[in-house]
């Protein structure tokens, strides 16, 4: 990447394109900026960038507050990583701007995609920050000066610049990361038997309905046909998606997954098939959409059947014609992009309460993979709790770490049914890391209901004259959602020694609504 040219005299009417030489022919190095933005426009905009910088401030407060608005308690970053990140990024990239310092703006942007990446923050969301910034910088503070056109058309071509690089430095890094896990696993893999493998592209089991699925997943991946993943919550559909993914010839292309859930439902078309600039209040740039983001890879649909019927049919034209269109496009754009799409329901009963449409699901049933739950597969709990242990020891540095579980915790978690699937035993062993303080696993760090609801006495009491015997398990049935939220916000209380700050953290919920369930249930 070269510096923009310098102009020496009077700008030429067309300009020259940053990345080229005086001469006005294109550099032989990549240009990150694709000849998008001239120096007359970076000139044009340079009280723009000098207003930014000097409200830097109140730029990013309020960008901020945007991003607590849109994602919520979903957020990937924490307040002071994105006052850190995109704080450190408004300053140091207006200013490479400010200086026409094309390589070390690139540079800076790299690293910034990078830090992003390393924190495995969603793409989309970086996408949506990347808008929001916008919106503060154009919306929030009213800094542009006639003429207004030419300098947001100048704007948004610099915003379109800076997402090329950091898309770039962030698919770099996540697939650098990804395919280094590839090589090991099929490193691993290639060394057993197929009967004996218990482990495959991060799925956990040696169950023999676990390798049954692992050999359908490597069936799946051969083909670049859509297929359909049945099971309940927790089961791990997502991870059965990206290993057929990484289990294909594809597996360097992008992974884009969408909750079809999480999405409401008149933005979700325009989320997965793009948008043209202008389309729509508040359309101010072309939007790709999911499924040329995952061009060349896979889109995976979790929860298809919470789609509207509408949405439904728009996606089985996607899939019958291999092409999109665009929210106000007026042509279909073709796609290369292997659909993935998966529900928590029996497809033919959603088909019956007119949840899914019987066409879909004609097209999707005939490559149909499904994810046996936990409690058809108890002979593995034993490994997944040694395989959560491993990953939380390194996820969350625990001062003390831990080395096992106890047996009679290891007995309860064996016969308990497990509603929530793997997922709930991911979370019983991640509060018994957050609240347990020896270097193993006890019966009185696993939630309540998995002993039955039976009371552990206090250490003091034990073994002493008159201590009361603990309720045994089926004296007073399943306890309720209240008991169990009630004593894990006692729990966190008592560990954080009544930091309410603190015991928000653990809990992973605002202080707003941690005050609130204190107030409910009269904790102090």
């Amino acid at each position: 990447m070269t510096a923009p040219a310098k102009t020496e005299a009077a700008q030429p009417a067309s300009g020259s394109a940053i990345s080229e030489s005086s001469a006005g022919l294109p550099s032989t190095s990549a240009p990150a900026y694709f000849h998008l933005l001239w120096d007359h426009e970076l000139d044009a905009l340079a009280n723009v960038l000098d207003t930014i910088l000097s409200r830097r401030e109140q730029v990013l407060a309020h960008w901020h507050r945007l991003y607590l608005l849109h994602f919520g308690d979903t957020r990937s970053l924490s307040d002071r990583e994105f006052m850190e990140i995109f704080g450190a990024d408004l300053t140091a990239t207006l200013g490479d701007l400010r200086a026409k310092d094309v390589d070390k703006f690139t540079s800076d942007v790299r690293r910034i995609g990078e830090a992003l990446a390393e924190r495995r923050v969603p793409f989309p969301e970086i996408v949506v920050s990347m808008h929001l910034f916008e919106e503060s910088a154009t919306a929030a503070f009213p800094i542009f000066p006639p003429p207004l056109p030419s300098i947001y058309l100048s704007f948004d071509k610099l915003s379109h610049c800076r997402m090329i690089v950091l898309a770039d430095a962030y698919f770099r890094s996540t697939s650098a990361v990804a395919n280094a896990r590839i090589r090991d696993l099929e490193r691993e893999a290639s060394m057993l038997p197929r009967q004996a493998r218990s482990r495959f592209h991060g799925l956990v089991g040696a169950n023999p309905a676990m390798r049954q699925l692992y050999d359908r997943i490597e069936s799946a991946a051969k083909t670049r046909g859509t297929i359909l993943i049945v099971g309940e919550s927790g089961t791990g559909k997502e991870l059965v998606a990206r290993a057929i993914h990484e289990s294909s010839d594809q597996a360097r292309a992008p992974f884009v997954a969408l909750n079809c859930a999480a999405i409401p439902r008149e933005l979700i078309e325009s989320e997965m098939f793009g948008y043209k600039r202008g389309a729509f209040s508040g359309a101010n740039a072309e939007h790709l959409g999911l499924f040329r983001s995952a061009e060349g890879g896979t889109l995976f649909l979790d929860e298809i059947t919470e789609m509207s019927p509408e949405t439904q049919s728009k996606l089985l034209r996607v899939l019958q014609e291999r092409s999109v269109r665009p929210v106000g496009g007026n042509r279909e754009i073709p796609i290369d992009v292997r659909v993935i799409a998966s529900t928590n329901r029996d497809p033919a009963e959603a088909v019956r309460m007119n949840q899914f449409r019987s066409d879909l699901y004609y097209r999707l049933q005939a490559n149909i993979i499904r994810v046996p739950p936990l409690r058809e597969r108890l002979d593995d709990v034993p490994l997944l709790i040694e395989h959560f242990i491993n990953v939380f020891n390194e996820q969350l540095k625990r001062p003390v770490p831990i080395a096992g579980i106890a047996e009679d915790a290891l007995d309860a978690m064996r016969n308990y049914q497990w509603p929530g699937n793997v997922r709930e035993l991911s979370n019983a062993i991640e509060g018994a890391f957050t609240f347990g303080r020896s270097s193993q696993i006890t019966l009185a760090d696993l939630p309540p209901q998995l002993a039955g609801n039976q009371r552990v006495p206090a250490p003091a009491a034990q073994g002493m004259p008159g201590a009361a015997a603990p309720t045994q398990a089926g004296s007073a049935g399943v306890p309720s959602f209240a008991d169990v939220e009630r004593d894990l916000i006692r729990r966190a209380l008592e560990n954080t020694d009544g930091n309410k700050v603190q015991a928000a953290k653990l809990l992973r919920i605002s202080r707003k609504k941690l005050y609130a369930k204190i107030e409910k249930y009269g904790l102090t």
